[in-house]
């Protein structure tokens, strides 16, 4: 089968690794890199470390308004699909990479696979939860990571096609953290001494684009006695000096450039903690087992919570500055994410489905 995969973003990236090496034992995939994530901290390294082939396409896309990024998407990926007639395209998570490739190829009869599928924050506030229901919605074969995915699809009306594969991102985890334990010098080069610091991330849009959130947070993180590692996304970084806060990160907060997945993942392993606003983020941690604070008011990933091992505070510096001081996780982790064969039962059933 003749398969177009669809990634632009980092998470695509760690998800898409996995699951191409096992795609291409039996079909002939077709990658399209639609470039939303485009500089090379947030993209090359990812392809380089993570052994992701070169894209088939790249339509180079970049930064813009949400409309003007997803309509630029569909363009280019429409000329793709008229030109390479694909049997299938498959979708990842809740970019609007997701979105453009799921409406190109619906528009155009062409069965869509949505990977990371019925995942909802019921927040409509969030361009990411308008991405995943409609790309929900139009997919023929949902591959959903937990069985609370499943469920928000059924009570949406959505059962046929629906399977609970697994996460794939546990699958590029498990295959990555010993490669990452012992070829990442991250805390080398940091002078990190493993628990003894924490590691923050910071990229929605409703904390960036918030001079209120995105002070509140830095407030935060500079109120408390503890050593903030900040890997800080292009994105954050324009608003930090947009809004006069670059120069008023402190001494304990290390502010360093976007870092790869390996070294990320050798970062979160040897925290204390994890501050985050990121979906994948919040799964990562609590596969590792490192305590997790979610600056979000809401999360689509309830299992992290409902488990002991994650909790919200939202951008309120109070409860952020409360949670650093005495949230440390607890609870037996359940396997809510699968066993690390997700790409092997997605694969599975394609094979069922050509």
């Amino acid at each position: 089968m003749k398969i177009i995969s669809v990634i632009g973003a980092r998470p695509q990236f760690i998800k898409c690794a996995p699951l191409s090496r096992e795609l291409r034992k039996s079909h002939d995939e077709i990658l399209v890199h639609t470039g939303q994530h485009y500089d090379p901290d947030m993209s090359d390294v990812f392809f380089k470390e993570l052994g992701i082939p070169e894209p088939d396409h790249n339509l180079g896309i970049g930064s813009a308004t949400q409309g003007e990024q997803t309509g630029n998407m569909l363009i280019g990926i429409e000329k793709i699909l008229i030109s390479e007639e694909p049997d299938m395209v498959l979708v990842y998570g809740d970019t609007n990479s997701t979105i453009a490739g799921s409406l190109a190829a619906s528009k155009r009869h062409i069965p869509v696979s949505h990977v990371e599928a019925g995942l909802r924050s019921f927040d409509r506030t969030m361009p990411e939860e308008i991405n995943r229901v409609v790309t929900d919605h139009i997919s023929d074969i949902l591959f959903c990571p937990t069985e609370t995915a499943v469920i928000n699809l059924g009570n949406e009306g959505i059962t046929e096609g629906v399977y609970n594969v697994g996460d794939v991102m546990m699958d590029a985890l498990q295959y990555n953290i010993r490669i990452a334990e012992e070829g990442s010098s991250i805390l080398d080069d940091l002078e990190l001494s493993p628990k003894d610091f924490m590691v923050a991330t910071v990229h929605r849009a409703s904390n960036t684009d918030s001079i209120e959130n995105l002070s509140s947070i830095v407030k935060a993180f500079c109120s408390v006695d503890e050593h903030v590692v900040f890997p800080v996304h292009p994105r954050t970084k324009k608003y930090l000096i947009k809004y006069g806060l670059w120069d008023n990160l402190c001494e304990n907060v290390s502010v360093i450039s976007p870092v790869g997945y390996l070294d990320m993942l050798k970062l979160m392993s040897n925290s204390r903690k994890v501050l985050t606003d990121s979906g994948g983020i919040q799964k990562e941690a609590y596969m590792l087992g490192v305590p997790c604070i979610t600056m979000r008011d809401n999360t689509e990933w309830v299992e992290t919570v409902n488990d002991g091992w994650n909790v919200l505070v939202g951008s309120d510096c109070n409860m952020i500055m409360d949670a650093i001081n005495g949230f440390e996780g607890s609870g037996m982790k359940g396997n809510v994410f699968g066993s690390g064969d997700a790409c092997e039962r997605i694969c599975s059933v394609l094979e069922g489905s050509s």
